[in-house]
């Protein structure tokens, strides 16, 4: 390998192709340097002017931000009943998770808290309370989580286990998620120490290693989660984030050659991963036959979705370790919770009363056009029904919602509509609904296209400092060609008077005249009728 040159040295010119080479790479990794300083010094690090090898930053400013994070933890005095109550709020039904995650997470904080305020428990052994989650998609496991670290006041977040490889090969490395974590934090590496680290599909990263080859993205992957579970110092810059590395160095240089913090510990951190674990249930269920004759026939009059979640229910650290998961990683999940399949029933509960629910963001959508959203009870079940066939939890809300609602949503605002009903005869056959709908009120239509002519002609008179006057006639006219191109009013206008800029402006100058009227002519054929209108301007302008 070539050995670096100084890069205020000059290269002697080279017989092949190499010199090229070099000047690239240099050229690269100059523009590299400099991208990386820009985003360095307009980072909050370099806030109020300050520069590298100087730090301008208040002294003790950085223990004083210390002092409020440790504040909100010495703070902490919930209840698992309050956590519990707080959830309802959000999330319908899941009643023996809300109770088994308020409970955890009230334990885990109060750990937490004495570990602030008496610094000697620190020694003493405790197994952290890290959790799984166990249901169907859609039941509300990330939403739970987001709700506690949201109550709590602690950062959190969210990654899928499937994007993870071992280290030392393609993909993200586990402890990128802690960084992740620091980064939702604003920066705040001591508020970041007692975050909340979800990861979802956690699921499929289990499974037997492949004959021949290494399990990169499987087993691999959990045995690079125990020590991030239990506890470990996390580096803050990855070895592969060039970037990263250069602004740490730059940041060394700030503080005088002091190199800042670059690492996190993960001991208070609380872990919880998620899956849907759809082969799971028959791995419990075989047990629980083996072991107790007739169990599977007095199951069998059960649905599906609550038999999976009733012998979920019964899952032990063997099940677990069957499905394929390495005894030392679900060893440090502790806390196993699992979520029930919602029902038809739940949906309606969570379209009425979740205040997280989806039907109040399309109120709000529709509100922003001066429409508003009313919702029949009858509509509201038939959502929920159709909701429920999707098989996606509450995310079939969404779906089944937006079908109904897209047409609405897309036509509406350009009418004078501003109360829309949605019964049941509208999410059967919404495109009849919203026909009717719109013929209903037809002559409001007609009164917001005559508003939207007025407007456009505000606007020309604005921008051009020239007056259009529509005739009763002209405006007719639009309107049909409105109707026949089912294009909104302000483009028809647009599109007819597109070159009335240059020739009324021409115009102006030959005769002085600033306000032209504009007849039913005019709309039906725009470019003749301005033609003859220059030409006679022309005539004029000659005598």
């Amino acid at each position: 390998m070539r050995p670096a040159r100084p890069m205020n040295q000059s290269v002697k010119p080279m017989a092949d192709d190499s010199h090229d080479e070099v000047d690239d790479l240099q050229q690269q990794f100059m523009d590299l340097l400099n991208r990386t300083q820009a985003a360095f010094l307009g980072s909050d690090l370099f806030a109020g002017g300050a520069t590298a090898g100087a730090s301008t930053a208040p002294e003790g400013s950085e223990p004083e931000a210390e002092d409020q994070v440790l504040q909100r933890i010495r703070d902490f005095s919930l209840k698992p009943r309050e956590v519990r109550d707080y959830l309802d709020r959000f999330v319908v039904q899941q009643e023996e998770a809300k109770k088994v995650l308020a409970v955890t997470v009230c334990d885990h904080y109060n750990h937490v808290r004495r570990c602030i305020e008496q610094p000697e428990t620190m020694e003493q052994e405790y197994a952290k309370p890290n959790i799984i989650l166990l249901g169907p998609t859609g039941v509300g496991k990330t939403y739970l989580m987001r709700c506690i670290a949201r109550l709590v006041g602690v950062p959190f977040v969210k990654a899928d286990a499937t994007k993870f490889s071992e280290t030392g090969y393609v993909g993200n490395d586990v402890e990128d998620i802690v960084r992740d974590l620091v980064r939702a934090a604003d920066g705040s590496i001591e508020w970041a120490r007692y975050g909340i680290i979800y990861i979802d599909e956690i699921d499929k990263i289990a499974g037997p290693s492949t004959a021949g080859s290494r399990d990169v993205s499987g087993r691999g992957v959990q045995i690079n989660l125990l020590k991030l579970m239990e506890e470990t110092e996390v580096n803050l810059h990855s070895q592969t984030d060039l970037i990263g590395q250069m602004q740490a160095i730059m940041e060394m240089q700030r503080h005088g050659g002091r190199p800042a913090a670059r690492t996190i510990n993960t001991r208070h951190m609380l872990f919880i991963v998620s899956g849907a674990f759809d082969k799971l249930s028959d791995i419990v269920r075989t047990r629980l036959e083996r072991s107790r004759i007739g169990f599977a026939h007095d199951e069998a009059g059960q649905a599906s979705g609550p038999r999976d979640a009733h012998y979920l229910q019964r899952v032990n650290t063997a099940d677990f370790i069957q499905f394929g998961f390495e005894p030392e990683f679900i060893g440090r999940l502790p806390v196993r919770v699992v979520c029930d399949p919602l029902t038809a029933g739940d949906l309606e509960q969570v379209l009425v009363k979740s205040e997280g629910s989806v039907l109040l963001q399309f109120r709000e959508d529709l509100q922003g056009y001066g429409i508003t959203l009313h919702t029949t009870s009858e509509a509201i079940k038939a959502i929920a029904h159709r909701a429920e066939e999707e098989k996606t939890g509450a995310r079939g809300l969404m779906t089944v919602l937006e079908r109904i609602l897209r047409d609405f949503k897309f036509e509406l605002p350009s009418t004078g509509v501003r109360l829309l009903e949605i019964n049941a005869e509208t999410v059967e056959a919404p495109d009849r609904a919203l026909q009717e709908l719109l013929a209903r009120n037809r002559d409001s239509q007609v009164d917001l296209w005559k508003a939207d002519v007025q407007q456009f002609a505000e606007r020309f008179r604005q921008v051009h400092g020239l007056q259009l006057i529509f005739e009763e006639a002209a405006i007719e006219a639009l309107c049909a060609k409105v109707r026949t191109t089912g294009k909104a009013m302000r483009t028809v206008c647009e599109e007819v008077f597109r070159n009335y800029e240059y020739g009324l402006n021409l115009i102006a100058r030959n005769t002085g005249r600033d306000a032209f009227t504009i007849t039913d002519a005019v709309v039906a054929d725009p470019d003749r009728e301005l033609s003859k209108w220059v030409v006679t301007s022309h005539a004029r302008n000659e005598e």
